[in-house]
């Protein structure tokens, strides 16, 4: 029987490529991207303090672009390409045609379309641990903090969780789409980054009302949604795991929402939009690295608890421990992505069902992903505790590399320009740092012209050449 025109290989469409795989891997990347632009960029700018907008935006408006040439010069292949040690691959550049149009290491589509979507998940990352430090850093550093760690950092965690050759990989740990190598790497590199950086200005800590709660939840949304491809795109194939992958994302953070939001009113007897937002995010982070390999009645009490646990960390512990309180991270990346990410990966440990672990990781030798849960229901304990002290192991891994990795880093960087931005610029903000402020009009309507950068005014400025000539 004669295929159909349309799907007849030729040298554009060979025959191990999948076009149906192809396109929602390319489409699973797009969704990803947007969570950080304009997602993101869009709820950093609306969460923090009018006159932090437009550095909280542009922080992770740049780390995107600056990850990406990173990541085809030498970020992809150490990454995932030839192994250089057991943690991390070789360096080398991704943008030969020869090597781009070659079938990747894993799914039915090209080392292009893997490039893209690994990209997309390096690159938020990056933008994740930006909310820890959002409203004193100094942009110069920020410009030198993205490519170094994602250099040393990033692709050391990817390599061990990702790459068929990577050591965390081969023992056995589940990380399905980056609960450790995206949500827990970040949340421990941005407190720890955050601790060298130093604090808001007092006032700032006093006081840091969001400037447009009602953008706050437009990139909430994007966020949200966007996790349709971030967990849906990680079997790199469209199928019934890939389906059930996405099912999970959404029931488990709308659990954690709602559990975090009725907790919110029963302790503090108000609906905190704000909050309500830190509990779909936690929800969101918990069920990363578990998504398609667990059941939905799973899913719904992960989002239970990720919608209380990182609450109570948050309200309570975090006041009472003294390193917390001493540590200024502006967006609590700890609680709601090392401390859900954490939470997630002990969780994957406990009700991962070698069933769907089969249809995921599609291989011969499955059997030994078992949940603690089903270790105990088929008599397989050893089994199912070995797979809870893989995923412990790797929760150690992740958090000692990225403290003592990010904090190098941060002092190095130091050497070379200061971490966080001077007083007066700390006072003025976006005009200080930037010369432009994100709302042209403000109090009573009165229009904003900067004396930095501004369409009026040039007279102000000195002539470029003499006027007599």
């Amino acid at each position: 029987m004669d295929l159909p025109s349309n799907l007849l290989p030729n040298e554009a469409s060979p025959e191990w490529m999948n076009k149906g795989d192809n396109a929602w891997q390319l489409t699973a990347a797009t969704m990803v991207g947007l969570q950080s632009i304009p997602g993101l960029v869009i709820l950093y700018g609306s969460i923090v303090k009018k006159k932090w907008a437009v550095n909280s935006a542009f922080m992770a408006f740049y780390a995107f672009a600056a990850v990406l040439l990173c990541w085809v010069g030498w970020g992809y292949q150490m990454s995932f390409g030839e192994k250089l040690a057991p943690f991390v691959g070789r360096p080398n550049v991704a943008l030969d045609q020869g090597y781009l149009l070659k079938r990747g290491f894993a799914g039915y589509f090209p080392n292009a379309t893997m490039i893209y979507f690994q990209f997309a998940f390096a690159a938020i990352t990056l933008v994740l641990i930006a909310g820890a430090l959002l409203g004193r850093m100094n942009f110069k550093a920020w410009m030198m903090f993205v490519p170094l760690w994602l250099t040393f950092s990033y692709t050391v965690g990817a390599y061990s969780l990702w790459c068929p050759d990577g050591w965390l990989a081969k023992l056995g740990a589940i990380d399905y789409s980056g609960g450790y190598v995206i949500h827990l790497s970040s949340g421990v590199a941005g407190f720890t980054a955050a601790y060298w950086v130093g604090p808001r200005a007092s006032k700032d800590r006093e006081r840091f009302p969001p400037n447009n709660i009602l953008l706050m939840l437009a990139g909430a949304g994007l966020l949200w949604m966007g996790w349709t491809g971030f967990n849906g795109g990680d079997p790199y194939t469209v199928n019934t795991d890939a389906s059930l992958a996405v099912l999970n994302t959404h029931v488990c953070a709308a659990a954690s929402l709602l559990t975090w939001l009725i907790l919110d009113i029963i302790f503090f007897g108000k609906p905190s939009v704000i909050g309500a937002t830190q509990g779909m995010i936690t929800g969101l982070v918990c069920i990363t690295p578990a998504a398609g390999v667990v059941q939905g009645w799973a899913a719904i009490i992960m989002g239970v608890l990720s919608g209380s646990i990182p609450w109570y960390t948050m309200m309570v512990v975090h006041k009472k421990f003294w390193l917390l309180k001493q540590v200024d991270d502006t967006m609590a990346v700890f609680h709601t992505h090392a401390v859900a990410g954490s939470l997630g990966g002990i969780l994957t440990g406990f009700f991962a069902n070698p069933k769907l672990c089969r249809l995921f990781y599609m291989v011969e030798d499955w059997q030994h992903w078992i949940g603690l849960a089903y270790g105990f229901e088929t008599g397989r304990t050893t089994a199912g505790f070995k797979q809870m002290g893989v995923q412990i192991a790797g929760i150690g891994f992740i958090i000692g590399y990225n403290v003592v990795m990010t904090s190098l880093i941060c002092l190095f960087i130091r050497l070379i320009v200061p971490l966080r931005l001077d007083d007066d610029e700390l006072h003025s903000g976006d005009d200080a740092v930037h010369g432009e402020e994100a709302y042209a009009l403000w109090g009573d309507g009165e229009k904003y012209e900067s004396k930095h950068n501004s369409a009026y005014g040039m007279e102000d400025f000195p002539s470029a050449v003499p006027k007599n000539i």
